[in-house]
């Protein structure tokens, strides 16, 4: 029976076991009856409780009862000791009936417990409180009967409680454990079978238990008897009460099974642990060989465009997203493994081994795969990047081709030049950039077939490989007509650079004829103080003409070169301009000026020859062979030159100008005037020379008259 199912009862304190002994070392059981009227069953019960808790040894020297009938009538105390009669017959040794202070009647209570001594087998004495001593030692007695003895029911009631549990639990949980254990050794060589008979698990906690059980030893271990040191009275959870070598066996039992299942939990631990990494490898590989595979499996295009790259590219980390998941979780199964590894028994580690070799296998070739397939994403999406920029600037440079030209000036043509070459030869590094690419992309697809699942990655791939042939042949294509067309773009330029440069030679020209006019009015006025010199400056006018005159030619060659080249440009809006007026204006002022020019310097040039030829000979000489109308018309010629140098030139337009400023003609006008004079004095001298040879050709005359009159008188 268990103190927790008459639990009620027993707190009612209807009798106990104080631990105190008799002389015999018997136990007492002491039965505390009260004014109220004591349940029978209910005593009973407490007894039979009572009675099942010392050993068979301990029963076997007998029970000393008191009955403490102080409170209570005599029938009820003769009932109770009749009843142990029924109870404890044969462990009764002895009944104490401690009697009131009103004094029963001796003679008859005394004559029934004799007369009943053989039928009952235990002798009942009637004996006060204070005599009880005689049978029992003070010590052993409780202090309700005058003894020293210290007893707490309720303290004794849940220490029972205690070592009821434990027993209880102890016992159930031994026999569990070794139920587990031998399950264990059943399933261990058994691997088929089911691990639903292996996974039993015990009803208590084993630690609990232990825990309570050391609790209950520590407090049996450290009781005292009465009068010792530290003296608390004496308890009555001894050995022979709750067989504390019981509770040490018990707890021995009870750590050996437990050891023992300690390491059946270990080894679960250890299977469970390498049965679900074994179910997650399994996860990893099916995912990555199953799923995973499959998504790269439909994943062999490349796109058509950046955008198409692009989208591509998305996708592809998208499953690397969801691949990274499971590479975790292979990561973290690899952790595992190496931890089981350094610590598993040697039946496991090939097991272990062989599952991270093939988990392992599996993800680096997947890891590998996605690496590869976005190394191609990442050339296909450069190749196609790289396409659309040469493409934009192949149609910049056709914008600009197509464009109409109409540049200022020459510098302004070099300067689109310069940017037609910078575009075409920038096309061109993007164009072999291109090529590159595309032979890195074609590369990389051409290895995709060491990895093509067993799928002909030859016919798919023939899309992308002829993509990127086409690509790159159309923009050769462009390019070559770009180039084609910067070529005629280019002669073009080079014809208006040409036309300018004729434009600019041709004013150029202009403006050389005028400096050449300008210079011959200002600084061509001398005449020369004599023929020679005269002749001098005749033949460095005549020079001086002939580079005006290959001025003016040049000029009239570059205009009709700008003719041609308008006309070839089919440049309608261009033409010579002002520049051909202006030429031929300054051309004829030019000729006009000159010719006055020639005209001064050869008139110059009769008039000092003229005049050297009279005045060649000495002052006091006179020519023959110069008569006075030579002279005349000499006078006349210097005059004339003279009247000349005063008139200015007058050019087809009307205007007129100068040689020369005022003071420089008339320093030219002074020589011609000098010469007049000296050419008037010889005049003059040649006169009176005359007059002289007239008077002696007449005196001579004269004398020969005389002479041939003489002799005929």
């Amino acid at each position: 029976m268990e103190a927790t199912v008459i639990l009620p009862v027993l707190k009612k304190k209807l009798a106990f076991l104080s631990g105190g002994k008799d002389r015999r070392s018997g136990l007492i059981l002491t039965i505390p009856l009260c004014t109220e009227q004591t349940s029978m069953e209910e005593l009973s019960a407490t007894l039979d409780y009572l009675l099942g808790i010392p050993s068979e040894k301990c029963k076997a020297r007998g029970f000393t009862v008191i009955v403490d009938g102080r409170k209570s009538q005599w029938n009820v105390v003769k009932t109770v000791v009749l009843m142990l009669q029924n109870v404890i017959p044969a462990e009764v040794s002895l009944v104490c009936v401690v009697k009131p202070d009103e004094f029963w009647d001796k003679k008859v209570t005394h004559f029934c417990f004799w007369k009943e001594k053989d039928r009952l087998g235990f002798e009942v004495i009637l004996v006060s409180a204070n005599k009880l001593t005689r049978y029992i030692e003070p010590c052993q007695l409780t202090d309700e009967f005058g003894g020293s003895l210290m007893y707490d029911h309720m303290d004794w009631l849940n220490k029972r409680l205690v070592f009821e549990k434990f027993t209880k639990e102890s016992t159930s949980l031994l026999d569990e454990l070794s139920v587990i254990n031998e399950n264990e050794k059943a399933c261990h060589p058994d691997k088929d079978r089911p691990q639903t008979d292996c996974n039993i698990l015990p009803s208590f906690d084993p630690e609990t238990v232990l825990q309570t059980g050391h609790e209950l030893l520590s407090e049996l271990q450290q009781r005292r008897f009465n009068g010792s040191e530290g003296g608390s009275a004496w308890s009555p959870m001894d050995d022979e009460l709750l067989a504390q070598p019981q509770v040490m066996k018990l707890l021995d039992s009870l750590r050996e099974e437990y050891t023992k299942y300690q390491e059946v939990c270990r080894q679960r631990s250890k299977r469970s642990q390498l049965e679900e990494i074994q179910t997650k490898v399994m996860q990893v590989v099916n995912w990555l060989e199953g799923p995973g595979t499959e998504q790269l499996r439909t994943q062999w295009g490349i796109g058509d465009s950046i955008r198409a790259s692009q989208a591509l590219q998305q996708k592809h980390e998208e499953i690397e997203s969801q691949h990274s998941e499971w590479f975790a979780v292979y990561v973290e199964l690899n952790q595992q493994i190496a931890a089981l590894l350094s610590a598993g028994d040697e039946e496991d580690l090939l097991e272990l081994k062989g599952l991270q070799q093939q988990l392992s296998d599996v993800c680096y070739r997947q890891a590998s795969q996605l690496e590869f397939r976005q190394n191609v994403l990442q050339s296909a999406h450069d190749f196609h990047s790289t396409a659309q920029d040469l493409s934009q600037q192949l149609d910049g440079l056709l914008g600009m081709l197509c464009a109409d030209v109409t540049p200022a000036d020459g510098t302004a043509i070099q300067q689109t030049l310069k940017h037609l070459e910078e575009k075409l030869k920038s096309v061109e590094d993007a164009l072999q950039g291109l090529r590159e690419k595309g032979q890195i992309l074609l590369e990389q697809m051409s290895n995709q077939t060491s990895w093509s699942y067993g799928k002909d990655l030859a016919i798919e791939n023939k899309e992308n490989v002829d993509h990127i042939h086409s690509v790159m042949e159309d923009m050769q294509l462009r390019k070559q007509r770009c180039e084609d067309m910067v070529d005629v773009r280019r002669l073009k330029m080079l014809q208006m650079v040409q036309l300018f440069k004729c434009e600019e030679d041709a004013s150029q020209a202009v403006e050389w004829l005028g400096e050449l006019l300008d210079a011959l009015l200002k600084t061509h006025i001398r005449l020369g103080d004599d023929s020679q010199e005269t002749k001098v400056l005749l033949e460095k006018h005549k020079k001086f003409l002939d580079v005006a005159q290959s001025t003016y030619d040049y000029g009239r060659q570059l205009l009709q070169a700008t003719v041609v080249l308008c006309q070839s440009l089919r440049c309608t809006t261009r033409s010579s301009g002002d520049t051909l007026p202006r030429l031929n204006r300054v051309w004829k002022q030019f000729t006009v000026t000159s010719e006055e020019r020639v005209h001064r310097l050869e008139m110059a040039g009769s008039f000092h020859g003229a005049a050297e030829r009279i005045l060649k000979d000495s002052p006091g000489q006179a020519d023959p062979m110069v008569d006075l109308e030579t002279f005349e018309e000499l006078e006349l010629l210097g005059k004339t030159l003279l009247d000349r140098l005063t008139v200015p030139v007058i050019f087809p337009d009307g205007s007129e100008q100068y040689f020369g400023s005022p003071g420089d003609m008339a320093s030219s006008a002074e020589s011609i005037r000098d010469r007049i004079k000296l050419v008037e004095e010889k005049k003059q001298q040649q006169q009176r020379q005359d007059e002289e040879e007239e008077e002696e050709e007449e005196e001579q005359l004269q004398e020969e008259a005389l002479q041939s009159s003489s002799p005929e008188s």
